[in-house]
């Protein structure tokens, strides 16, 4: 595993000179296998909070979305992912197969942690990468096509993405480019093939002149705090270690999501004269977001101009979505992707502040060729697996079960019992 050990410098802090052996530090292990805890708890976080911002009779199918990635990427995650994207004998693209099953990394050490440890954390971040996908396409994808999309999209987007950015042998980690927990890999990913879904699938039936209100806020905030609590092992496990890196990436989280909530409803209370609920969950969410790739590289105050900035771009984002012409459901793109790219951003132009990167132009130069390929690999290749999909299965329900709720016709199941499945109804808008 010598390979990682530039990575787990850089991202990590860990005290191992590249020529020392690496030995094995119980109260890191334990540190890391409390983060990977937590970063698996995001996702079923993600799907109370995608739940609770759709119709009544789409909950399940929604939620489920989020569920099933567990299981879908766990194994594509075990069998191939983790070796293309930190497999050793590969190149600047693509890891090599040397761990194909996750096989030759009994009794191996990643840093001070065992690397099952490491390949368990790391698989976390694939699983919620797809669920957050799957916001733009809720309502109205099949089942089916969903995780013959995601199975495909893990393994052939995702992986390779992340090794050009967190393996010592990818090309954008060999230029320099900082991404400590996944702004690029997994949120820009995630909401630029969110948009590409989108416009692929085509958009719900009557948008947008019906307005598909969320139809159990309580459910939002809930997703919302069990995503906040599982960040935090989302940006500090990203340390690799228990230590000064770990502690600065805790904090980071804690004040620029709080900085963003804040933002966001100050615009909201702005422009529409009253916050709500939906708006503070979502700045929350928003300022993870733009914090992910910096959490360890900017200080405390640094964190702040994040947040807020991150949610000024999203929440403006939101407000023009119609302009993109593509019903992106639950604005994957506009809370994930741009909250992300300014992230990115962001941290090349903040690193100083903590001692960190190249020479501020320098390093935001970096940044940006990092952002414009992540965001034109997972475009392109969101879009082509799209297409192979449909020749295999129809990508789209009938129009009968999107009028009526996707649950009953995918699942047999519904979320609540009939005298309550009108909550969550469309709401016209206008016009005939």
């Amino acid at each position: 595993m010598k390979k990682l050990l530039p990575l787990l410098l850089l991202l990590g802090g860990v005290a191992l000179a590249q020529d020392a052996k690496p030995e094995l530090n119980a109260g890191d292990t334990a540190w890391m296998l409390a983060s990977a805890a937590l970063v698996l708890l995001m996702t079923p976080g993600l799907a109370f909070f995608y739940g609770g911002l759709t119709r009544a009779q789409s909950v399940l199918n929604t939620m489920m979305m989020s569920v099933v990635s567990i299981g879908l990427v766990g194994i594509v995650w075990m069998v191939a992912g983790y070796t293309l994207a930190f497999g050793e004998g590969g190149n600047a693209l693509i890891g090599g197969l040397s761990h194909l099953g996750l096989e030759g990394l009994k009794d191996q050490l990643s840093g001070t942690i065992p690397s099952y440890v490491f390949a368990a954390f790391q698989a976390m971040f694939a699983i919620i990468a797809l669920a957050l996908v799957s916001g733009a396409v809720i309502e109205r994808m099949r089942f089916g096509a969903f995780i013959l999309f995601g199975g495909l999209w893990s393994l052939l987007i995702y992986s390779p993405l992340a090794h050009w950015v967190w393996s010592a042998d990818g090309w954008l980690f060999k230029l320099g480019a900082l991404d400590f927990a996944g702004g690029t890999v997994i949120h820009i990913a995630a909401g630029i093939s969110a948009l590409v879904a989108a416009m692929v699938l085509g958009s719900r039936i009557g948008f947008p002149r019906t307005a598909h209100v969320p139809h159990n806020v309580p459910f939002v905030l809930l997703g919302a705090g069990l995503l906040w609590f599982g960040w935090m092992g989302f940006n500090a496990g990203s340390a690799l270690s228990a230590g000064q890196t770990a502690g600065l990436a805790f904090i980071t989280t804690l004040v620029a999501p709080a900085a963003a909530m804040l933002t966001w409803l100050g615009w909201e209370s702005s422009r529409s004269g009253k916050p709500t609920a939906v708006g503070a969950a979502t700045g929350l969410v928003v300022g993870l977001v733009a914090i992910t790739p910096a959490c360890a590289f900017v200080s405390p105050w640094a964190s702040v101009i994040v947040g807020a900035l991150g949610a000024t771009a999203s929440f403006w984002a939101v407000q023009y979505k119609h302009a993109m012409r593509a019903d992106d459901s639950l604005d994957v793109f506009a809370c994930h992707g741009v909250a992300g790219i300014v992230g990115a951003i962001l941290t090349g132009a903040l690193a100083w502040t903590t001692g960190q990167g190249k020479p501020v132009g320098e390093q935001v130069l970096i940044q940006l060729v990092g952002v414009a390929a992540s965001v034109v690999w997972t475009g392109l290749g969101s879009l082509i697996l799209l297409r192979l999909v449909s020749l295999f299965t129809p990508l789209r329900v009938p129009a009968s079960q999107e009028i009526a709720g996707i649950d009953i016709s995918a699942h047999s199941e519904q979320g609540y019992s009939e005298n309550e499945t009108g909550l969550g109804a469309p709401v016209f808008l206008g016009g005939d």
